[in-house]
């Protein structure tokens, strides 16, 4: 018992204001040959005007890899094209990267880049790995919430685990352990106004997944990532294939397999967007 309200404390100190680090500077989408960021416009309550886009890990930290390809190069990648696209075809739509570069951002951060700018929605891609067996393959995206299986609890850890590589994590998380059990579900169990949202938004993509990109689908799963934690707004997190196995990585870092996976996420927004704008 002594143990578990150790590990609880911590996490409730991380639910102040406080926890938000001010001022790092985040990369985004710009106006031809202007300095000025871009302003959505103030034309209804239920549009979607600005979309912050994660390319999981970075510089220092690579995420999971194959035999030729780092996650970090992969996730870089589908985030700018998935940007581009969502870009090209929504001009007033504010598109926010919070790295555009090859460089390292705290996991909290990420979060608070969308908080900052009021984000309607925040996309964070990755991808998977099976330490098991390199015959495991296809797409599943997470939301925040209580994991259902081991192997959810497993790629949260994994994800979370990032936080060691960051200065001051012990300060920064309030002592949140990454490799505790106890601490990741009790992550999971912040629930936030924009639960619905984020699940209806991941079984689209997980629908388009299959439908526009001939994908296995492995479905929309909820666990406890640090990543989700704090943004305020619907989020989801991607896990794009598995890089582990080999016939996935050759997909990933192909040109074809990025464009169809940027696309059918594209089409997933894209329906996501109809329907909070038509009020459905």
């Amino acid at each position: 018992m002594t143990t578990a309200v150790l590990l609880i404390l911590p996490l409730l100190a991380l639910t102040t204001p406080g926890g938000l680090l001010p001022g790092v500077t985040q990369d985004t989408i710009r106006r031809a040959g202007s300095q000025e960021l871009e302003t959505a416009p103030n034309d209804g309550p239920n549009q979607v005007r600005t979309v912050v886009l994660d390319a999981g890990h970075g510089g220092k930290d690579p995420g999971t890899h194959g035999r030729y390809v780092k996650e970090k190069t992969v996730n870089l990648a589908l985030i700018l094209q998935l940007g581009r696209k969502i870009k090209n075809k929504h001009p007033n739509v504010r598109v926010i990267y919070t790295r555009s570069s090859d460089h390292f951002v705290d996991l909290i951060e990420r979060g608070a880049i969308a908080n900052r700018n009021r984000a309607d929605l925040f996309i964070s891609i990755h991808c998977n790995a099976s330490p098991s067996s390199n015959q495991v393959y296809g797409t599943e995206t997470y939301t925040l919430g209580l994991h259902r299986t081991q192997r959810n609890l497993d790629v949260a850890r994994r994800e979370n685990a990032v936080i060691l590589q960051e200065k001051n994590y012990q300060q920064t998380y309030k002592g949140f352990d990454p490799n505790s059990p106890l601490a990741t579900i009790m992550l999971a169990n912040y629930q936030h106004a924009f639960m619905g949202s984020s699940i209806n938004f991941a079984e689209k993509i997980e629908r388009s997944f299959r439908h526009n990109a001939d994908r296995k689908s492995n479905g929309v799963k909820q666990a406890g990532f640090i990543v989700l934690w704090k943004a305020t707004m619907p989020s989801v997190l991607i896990e794009s294939g598995y890089l582990t196995n080999p016939a996935e990585e050759d997909y990933l870092r192909s040109d074809e397999g990025q464009d169809e996976i940027s696309t059918a996420i594209y089409k997933a927004f894209l329906q996501y967007k109809q329907e909070i704008e038509a009020g459905e």
